[in-house]
């Protein structure tokens, strides 16, 4: 699987899928229009391609980059769609115009009419991660993703594990990613949901159906994030 000269993507079909916080004990049900998804994280030598920047704790083109904040991967997303001469997804507000940093962004405006690059919903993310299945993985574990029992406690490459029915690699281990949902407004405020368990996690945390949360400015060595566009 070549991801070096551009990010690949696939379509995912639409349909429905129910999502459950285990905190809460809630569960929902999103409808969902088709849609295509990077077949794997963002690698290192894409992002670094796109913003000339190389973030990460843990070097190499191939690697998923890491590192990057939510407000990180939302700017990648513009920067890409730019660069493939599409209208950008977001718009970005911040306090002050005249400073750059993503800590001075305070709010960032989805326009879904957009057919740039974007983060995936979360109800999108678990969708494409189940692949048509039911249970709490898609396949056998060691199998599909990298995580605590069998990474050596390191990052690696993406494509190293077998991909779901789909044909998306690394949904599960490896690293966690960045879905464009809030996780709950009225205890956490402005974090952001993460999805798919990583490097570092034990097997339970590598679930379709696990969710995680952090500040959307915050950088962890085991978080990186794929990207979304609407549409076929």
């Amino acid at each position: 699987m070549d991801t070096s000269a551009a990010v690949a993507t696939t379509a995912v079909p639409g349909g429905r899928v129910t999502l459950s916080d285990r905190r809460t004990r809630r569960s929902w049900t999103v409808e969902l229009t088709p849609y295509r998804l990077s077949v794997a994280p963002i690698t290192q030598e894409r992002y670094a391609q796109v913003t000339g920047g190389r973030p990460s704790t843990a070097q190499g083109d191939r690697l998923p980059v890491e590192s990057v904040s939510w407000l990180d991967a939302v700017r990648f997303c513009n920067a890409l769609s730019e660069q493939e001469g599409l209208a950008p997804a977001y718009r970005l507000h911040t306090g002050d115009e005249s400073v750059e940093s993503v800590e001075s962004v305070e709010s960032v405006e989805w326009d879904v009419s957009s057919g740039g690059y974007r983060l995936p919903t979360e109800a999108e993310w678990e969708h494409a991660c189940r692949a048509g299945t039911a249970g709490a993985r898609y396949g056998e574990l060691d199998e599909i993703a990298w995580h605590r029992g069998n990474s050596r406690e390191r990052i690696h490459e993406v494509g190293g594990r077998q991909p779901n029915a789909w044909g998306l690699h690394d949904m599960l281990g490896n690293v966690w990613e960045w879905c464009w949902d809030i996780y709950d407004a009225e205890v956490y405020g402005s974090y952001r949901v993460l999805r798919g368990g990583g490097w570092f996690d034990e097997r339970w945390s590598c679930r379709a159906s696990v969710r995680r949360r952090s500040h959307p400015t915050l950088r962890i060595d085991d978080v990186g994030f794929r990207v979304a566009r609407s549409g076929h």
